[in-house]
């Protein structure tokens, strides 16, 4: 849904006055399965995507708040630490996220995730592949310190002692994933500007060949929206992102609070 909705210029049987709409009409026309088409390939990506990010973050979080606060929590040091994370993060993820988001275009050309893969790199070479990276690291990195940094926060008031509570950690997952989401969304419209390549709106402005760089990008999103252009979409992606933080934030601490109490106790 937040693809389509951010299309710059969809076609006239892809423009959707509302998330529900947008559900209802692809369904109906499309089919059931429609709205997930791309799971596949993100499913893929995830799991070790995720493992480098948490990783990263909980080592560099922990070295850096002694370097900042000894022995509290800095709120510089969990910024930084979900800045670098993200780095490792989307070098996995951003070829999945290529693949994933043309998929999921509007009469999209491809019919499986290999199909897109083949297509993509006989046609526009692999560096079609990163040609989003630069784009999506300066979305992710404000996103992601944004996000760690209202986690963090609201951890503190509501959960000051830091136990395992998964009332908190859905809480605080789903706030923190809503601020950190409507923030970026303009960079996250660029972004799917330069994944999908969306022929229509490049050959409305004359535009051959393949965009690429995030000024062109945002140069290409003004022409064509103007302000409002960089807020197509807000609505799907902080429905997308309250949830699917709040998730990965409460799946995360339980297995964190697991894995420490069973070391603990094998410990004599």
């Amino acid at each position: 849904l937040q693809t389509r909705m951010q299309s710059l210029q969809p076609d006239p049987k892809a423009q959707y006055r509302s998330v529900f709409e947008a559900l209802r009409r692809m369904v109906l026309t499309e089919g059931f399965w429609r709205p997930l088409r791309g799971i596949n390939v993100t499913v893929l990506g995830a799991g070790p995507a995720h493992a480098l990010y948490f990783a990263c973050y909980e080592k560099m979080k922990k070295s850096l708040s002694d370097v900042f606060q000894q022995g509290g929590n800095s709120h510089l040091a969990n910024g930084i630490a979900g800045s670098v994370a993200t780095l490792l993060h989307d070098a996995v993820m951003n070829p999945a996220e290529v693949v994933k988001q043309r998929l999921q275009m509007f009469n999209s050309p491809y019919s499986s995730v290999l199909g897109c893969v083949r297509t993509v790199r006989s046609t526009e070479g692999l560096g079609a592949f990163y040609r989003s990276y630069t784009t999506q690291l300066t979305m992710n990195v404000p996103f992601q310190a944004l996000h760690f940094i209202t986690y963090e926060l609201l951890q503190e008031h509501l959960n000051p002692l830091r136990l395992y509570n998964p009332g908190s950690h859905i809480v605080a997952g789903a706030v923190a994933g809503a601020v950190a989401a409507a923030a970026t969304t303009p960079l996250d419209v660029c972004k799917t500007l330069l994944n999908t390549q969306e022929n229509t709106a490049l050959s409305s402005l004359n535009i051959r060949g393949h965009l690429s760089g995030m000024a062109n990008a945002f140069s290409t999103v003004y022409q064509l929206g103007g302000l409002p252009g960089f807020f197509r979409g807000v609505q799907a992606r902080v429905i997308y992102q309250m949830p699917s933080t709040a998730i990965a934030w409460s799946v995360y601490e339980f297995f964190k609070y697991f894995l420490t109490r069973q070391a603990l106790e094998k410990k004599p």
